[in-house]
């Protein structure tokens, strides 16, 4: 029961793994606020939440594109609980598309969505975290924040960036009480692909078949629940794709052969 009555903030809550996340630590009786942008799904899973046993459940729409918005938001969120213990950022989109096809606007959207909005709000919650000395920060990247793929070069990117910046803010906050979590997924089954975008910015549409045969979302709340009571600086999981990170480091030319031929769909 460690999170019995902890402060847990989740983006990307409507669906997927926020969603699994979010009833997990329902049923043990956590206080949740949860953001997306899709509020009417923000409410139905808050219902489940209330059933499964929260102590309490805040709905917050919330688009990580609109950075503007972000600071206002958070403190009206912090006035609102008092002080927050986790903050959990798993809202972001994926990609689909080959890099000669990409507009540089949906490079941009990734960006902005995967790594600026969720390094805003992390700036937005950081200074009540250090008033207070207390705080988790989790970020769900991916095994793409390890190693790029075809077809996800602007999705890679991003996520190579939340390593970068998190990795730092670690190091700066070393000397306090204040956590930092990456979590590198592989193939789980949510409705990223169908929700990725493809070079013109259009929704793909379809299921990928490496996601659909994924980790079920619990099943990926699980670890990372376990990541987090265990304070893991980072964790990979997955199924046979997390050996990619091992090959990369210790063959990198044999792993820049592989995954050209490798199928990630």
């Amino acid at each position: 029961m460690y999170f019995k009555h902890k402060r847990i903030w989740i983006t990307g809550a409507s669906s997927g793994m926020g969603e699994a996340l979010s009833k997990a630590m329902a049923a043990q009786g956590a206080h949740l606020i949860i953001s997306a942008r899709n509020e009417r799904e923000l409410q139905r899973v808050a219902a489940e939440c209330a059933a499964a046993g929260a102590a309490s459940v805040l709905v917050q729409p919330l688009d990580l594109a609109d950075t503007a918005s972000i600071p206002v938001i958070a403190k009206q969120v912090i006035q609102q609980i008092g002080k927050l213990d986790i903050l959990i950022n798993n809202g972001g989109i994926s990609q689909r598309s080959l890099a000669k096809e990409t507009s540089i606007e949906v490079d941009q959207r990734l960006m902005n969505v995967n790594y600026i909005g969720t390094v805003a709000l992390t700036k937005a919650v950081l200074p009540s975290m250090l008033l207070h000395q207390l705080g988790h920060f989790v970020t769900i990247t991916s095994l793409t924040g390890k190693f790029g793929t075809p077809l996800r070069s602007s999705y890679a990117a991003s996520k190579h960036a939340l390593h970068g910046f998190f990795d730092s803010l670690r190091a700066e906050l070393a000397q306090t009480p204040i956590k930092v979590t990456l979590v590198c997924p592989g193939y789980v089954r949510t409705n990223v692909s169908v929700n990725a975008l493809t070079g013109s910015g259009t929704q793909q549409g379809t299921m990928d078949e490496a996601t659909d045969n994924g980790l079920s979302p619990e099943e990926a709340a699980y670890k990372i629940m376990r990541a987090i009571e265990r304070d893991k600086q980072e964790v990979w999981f997955g199924g046979k794709e997390v050996l990619g990170v091992y090959v990369k480091r210790f063959f990198p030319r044999y792993f820049a052969n592989l995954i050209a031929k490798t199928k990630v769909v």
